[in-house]
């Protein structure tokens, strides 16, 4: 039986860009890649934009809580995305890291969001596809 990779997406607030990234891969995904999402400082909800965002296309976000980051997350992944997390993010040898350079959708409305989201949507597609390539 292949090996699922397990990816992770790390930002401040897992409030967001993370939980964005999580919920489009989690959907195109369908099973193949196992997807987490948590935050150096987590924040008590969901950003109502990035959930608003994510469901004009048919995704729901509004029930996911934000979660802080673990060394059992980082140690479980094969690939770890951070979009901001700072230096709290522990390093491992053997995994991969990206870091994707990502406006916060802090305190922006939703118009603000979806070019955000839309670049989210984007790399998550191309990195799909180099998952399931390999």
């Amino acid at each position: 039986m292949a090996h699922t990779p397990e990816v992770l997406f790390v930002c401040v607030h897992n409030a967001g860009r993370s939980q964005m990234a999580a919920a489009l891969l989690h959907h195109y995904a369908m099973g193949r890649v196992a997807v987490r999402s948590a935050g150096s400082e987590p924040a008590e909800k969901v950003n109502p934009a990035a959930a608003a965002a994510v469901a004009e296309w048919g995704l729901d976000i509004t029930a996911e809580v934000p979660s802080k980051l673990s060394v059992d997350d980082v140690e479980a992944s094969d690939v770890v995305i951070t979009m901001g997390c700072g230096d709290t993010c522990p390093v491992f040898p053997g995994k991969r890291y990206l870091d994707w350079k990502l406006d916060d959708p802090a305190g922006q409305d939703v118009d603000a969001v979806r070019p955000i989201r839309d670049e989210i949507d984007r790399r998550v597609r191309a990195l799909l596809a180099e998952l399931l390539h390999d």
